[in-house]
């Protein structure tokens, strides 16, 4: 990626005027003046970028591992023949890591191999295909780890850098932007993941599960997805969900959560309305996608509507909406207030349980 335009610089500086006032010849501005691209100050943007992105490939790439997996169920005859690779990333010395679901998922042996050259068979803590994450855990202490930074800061615009293992090709860096930020993407269990981050940095198939970085080199999304036949679209778990998704599977090993049957974002609520409503919350989400027998859907809630609290419990983000869900178990009345237009409603919503994972074909 080039931040900025290579041209030469013409301009030549003006010759001098035998006058009591000294002037610029008019056809020949100065270079302050200048419009014209400068060089040296492409060299040096140029420069910059680069050592960020070494610098991030330097910090994280050690924690980057691949995956590969033998006994997973193939698609047509259910036999536990199929094998594939994937990507992963160390976060915490002690050998945690996160990678895809559908990486791992259903796989009988699951061998990780480090930079330094070590393969080690690994085990998996538990696994949420609705988000598509899992934590697996290798042995080894003091092992090289990233740090996870947080997705809610991300803003449009801003480097993104992909490390993996994409057709085999051992820790590949690629590079790009955060192209868009609260993207909605349906995983291979059927369900909607909010607050996805949409990204130009190449991914191929051996990327899933590795880091998406930021330009501090801390992790701020699990790659996950590209559009088929598409260029620069691609897809990471944003690193909020991510890291309290493995919070609740390092606790039990599962993620329960009641289901709404909504697909939502974050988004920020009009500061005008809500000061004419006495609304003290900067944020709310924004319902994008409605499952007509869903839940919410029989509530009486509808695609555009803003949920601002369920259950008595302020919603501000996406991850708040996920967070009550999995605290609420399923089958409970709660109030759902949202905001409509521009009035307040409520409806009382009996979350269920999840849908059954749909296998993938």
């Amino acid at each position: 990626m080039t931040p900025g335009s290579t041209g030469n610089s013409t301009s030549r500086a003006a010759s001098p005027v035998h006058s009591s006032q000294s002037q610029s010849q008019p056809d020949e501005p100065s270079s302050a003046g200048s419009s014209r691209p400068n060089t040296a100050d492409d060299a040096a943007l140029l420069d910059d970028y680069s050592r960020t992105v070494t610098h991030v490939a330097e910090r994280v790439g050690p924690a980057t591992v691949k995956i590969d997996v033998r006994g997973k169920p193939e698609s047509q005859s259910g036999t536990k023949s199929g094998s594939g690779s994937g990507s992963g990333f160390i976060f915490t010395p002690d050998g945690l890591l996160l990678t895809n679901s559908h990486v791992v998922h259903g796989a009988q042996q699951i061998h990780v191999s480090l930079p330094s050259g070590e393969r080690q068979r690994a085990r998996v803590v538990g696994e949420d295909p609705h988000t598509d994450l899992a934590v697996l855990s290798i042995a080894g202490p003091e092992l090289p780890h990233a740090s996870f930074g947080q997705s809610k800061q991300l803003k449009v615009g801003s480097i993104a850098i992909a490390i993996g293992n994409p057709f085999g090709f051992s820790w590949t860096v690629t590079a790009g932007v955060v192209s868009a930020v609260g993207r909605s993407l349906r995983t291979q269990s059927g369900r909607l993941v909010d607050d996805v981050v949409q990204t130009d940095a190449a991914l191929n198939p051996g990327n899933s599960g590795g880091p998406l970085v930021g330009s501090d080199a801390r992790v701020i999304g699990v790659n996950t997805a590209t559009f088929l036949n598409s260029q620069g679209i691609c897809f990471a778990i944003a690193i909020d969900t991510a890291q309290w998704i493995a919070m609740k599977l390092l606790q039990e090993g599962v993620v329960r959560r009641g289901y709404l049957g909504v697909g939502a974002q974050t988004a920020p609520l009009p500061k005008r309305l809500s000061r004419q409503l006495g609304l003290a919350q900067p944020s709310a989400a924004f319902i994008t996608h409605l499952e007509p027998a869903g839940p919410a859907a029989r509530a009486g809630v509808r695609e555009g509507d803003l949920i601002l609290a369920l259950g008595g419990h302020t919603v501000e983000s996406v991850d708040a909406l996920h967070r009550i869900l999995s605290d609420e178990p399923a089958g409970r009345s709660l109030e759902v207030q949202v905001l409509r237009h521009t009035q307040l409603e409520s409806f009382s919503v009996t979350p269920g349980a999840p849908p059954e994972l749909a296998r993938a074909g």
